[in-house]
């Protein structure tokens, strides 16, 4: 247990450092040189990095096929298909409720301006599997591709040797409408979608979270790459959870655990004022991590977490404010006191029986948040990150006349005459 408020202010900011930020320096020259081979060599680079990250033949196929796609349907057990599917309408009913409609107004007489939304073309989705198959995240991508009308939509995630693709990976997919998937991962399959291969159309914008490899990679091909966007910088997984005195450290510990074992990389973090909640959490937690599968994934984790004392709930929500985690759960009996005070969150979770595992699979909120602190200026993937808007304006000749009352004086304030002249001209042929 950490007690805040004997801490120093840098000893404060230590505590919340998260570890894949320092890291960053030795994985950009990785991803440098990743992102230059596979813009420069296609294919042949990815078969390589194939080879030498995830010890994958040469000759296997860098997509999947149709027998790929009907072999995954016939393996999978009818109650996973119908928890994949639960989750997949629950998801697609609260995105279908942000389609966005076109707008028109008139700002004055003779003016007419709108903003029309127009769905991004090509779109690429990179669902992380290096540790585990994730067809939630899957979904959680693939539903708004579907929903916005994406022409082409790319799927990559990593598959391991031998192995096959994970047939839940492909189900999801297919009831995503998604056909292209993308049998590799980390830095190179985000190249791939950046640049396009020979096997792998060029897409605009590069959705998904993953590992400080993955998320280096994004913020480099957007930096590199014309025309090409990202949604976020999501990384590593992080939870914060808030209790008070009346909060159960079984529940506490497996929220933490939960994100703990997404890799060693993750970070989760406690913020109570009862000691007694912080004794009853580090028990459970010890408890619970015997009986995890990816116990030592979780204890790497928990390297990087912190079970903090704080004086009161007030006080815990200044820290979480400052912290921005990606989810943030709040089992408080009064939750609904605080929610207006929290600021730079990706997703909030209320109550005892709410648990982050919800919003990770099922409820129909998305699980792409922002890490790192991009809470302060990065939403929860949403519908309309699947979209560009446009303007168009229209003016009439009388429109015209009345508007170069505001047009020529500015232009020429601003020394540029050329577009005064633009409106003189018209009015001169109005005369």
């Amino acid at each position: 247990m950490i007690d805040w408020n004997t801490l120093s202010e840098s000893q404060q900011q230590q505590v919340l450092q998260r570890p894949a930020v320092t890291a960053a320096d030795d994985v950009r020259p990785v991803c440098e040189e990743i992102l230059k081979r596979v813009k420069n060599e296609g294919d042949a680079a990815l078969r390589d990095y194939a080879d030498r990250f995830d010890g994958r033949s040469s000759d296997a196929p860098l997509l999947c096929s149709e027998d790929d796609f009907t072999r995954a349907d016939e393996q999978l057990t009818l109650e996973l298909k119908s928890a994949i599917k639960q989750a997949y309408d629950n998801i697609r009913r609260f995105h279908l409720a942000q389609v966005p409609k076109n707008m028109s107004l008139s700002t004055q007489p003779g003016v007419a301006c709108e903003l029309r939304y127009q769905a991004i073309e090509a779109v690429g989705i990179y669902v992380p599997g290096g540790s585990a198959p994730l067809p939630s995240s899957v979904l959680m991508q693939g539903v708004l591709a579907q929903i916005s009308g994406a022409q082409t939509v790319v799927l990559a995630t990593p598959v391991k040797g031998e192995q096959r693709i994970h047939p839940a990976i492909l189900y999801a997919a297919r009831l995503c409408g998604i056909s292209q998937v993308l049998q590799i991962g980390g830095a190179p399959a985000i190249a791939a979608m950046a640049y396009g291969t020979q096997s792998v159309p060029k897409v605009n914008k590069i959705f998904g979270p993953g590992n400080s490899f993955v998320t280096m990679a994004k913020q480099l091909c957007a930096q590199q790459v014309p025309g090409l966007a990202i949604d976020m910088p999501a990384g590593p997984s992080e939870v914060l959870v808030i209790a008070d005195s009346r909060a159960k450290g079984e529940f506490i510990a497996a929220d933490l655990l939960s994100q703990a074992e997404h890799g060693p990389d993750s970070q989760v973090i406690l913020l109570s004022d009862s000691n007694e909640v912080i004794a009853a959490t580090e028990k459970a937690l010890a408890s619970q991590l015997e009986r995890l599968p990816r116990a030592d994934i979780a204890k790497a984790a928990l390297e990087n977490s912190a079970l903090i004392k704080v004086n009161n709930i007030e006080q815990a929500v200044a820290v979480s404010n400052e912290y921005g985690p990606e989810h943030l759960i709040l089992q408080l009996a009064e939750s609904a006191e605080y929610l207006p005070k929290i600021k730079n969150v990706g997703s909030i979770f209320v109550g005892d029986f709410t648990p982050e595992s919800a919003g990770d699979y099922a409820s129909g909120t998305n699980h792409v948040l922002p890490t790192y602190g991009y809470s302060k200026v990065y939403s929860s993937l949403s519908l309309l990150d699947f979209y560009r808007t446009y303007t168009v304006q229209t003016v009439t000749k009388s429109g015209l006349a009345d508007l170069a009352k505001a047009i020529i004086p500015m232009a020429e304030a601003e020394g540029l005459d050329a577009h005064a002249n633009a409106v003189r001209v018209r009015l001169g042929a109005l005369q």
